[in-house]
């Protein structure tokens, strides 16, 4: 749902509780501006942040789970695209 600026001051409560069953967009002179969401779906959200690190300060574990994957049959068609790929 996408509200204007004004109309969200005006109707703060109402907007505020539809927040929190789904994102609200809040625009200013006809632009997304912000998006107000539950805390909770900030916090599910924040969880999905992924960890970057550099390939040597991966655990032995972790190499292991790497050498282990395989990628799923609906991408196999992926590597056709590296075929003659050189870094």
């Amino acid at each position: 749902m996408r509200v204007s600026t004004a109309d969200f001051i005006s109707q703060y409560g109402q907007f505020a509780d539809r927040a929190l069953s789904e994102p609200l967009t809040i625009t200013q002179d006809g632009q997304d501006h912000l998006v107000l969401l539950s805390a909770d779906e900030y916090e599910r959200l924040k969880r999905r942040d992924r960890r970057v690190v550099a390939a040597g300060e991966l655990t032995d574990a972790e190499v292991a789970l790497i050498e282990k994957a395989e990628v799923p049959a609906e991408y196999a068609y992926l590597d056709e695209e590296l075929k003659d790929w050189h870094p």
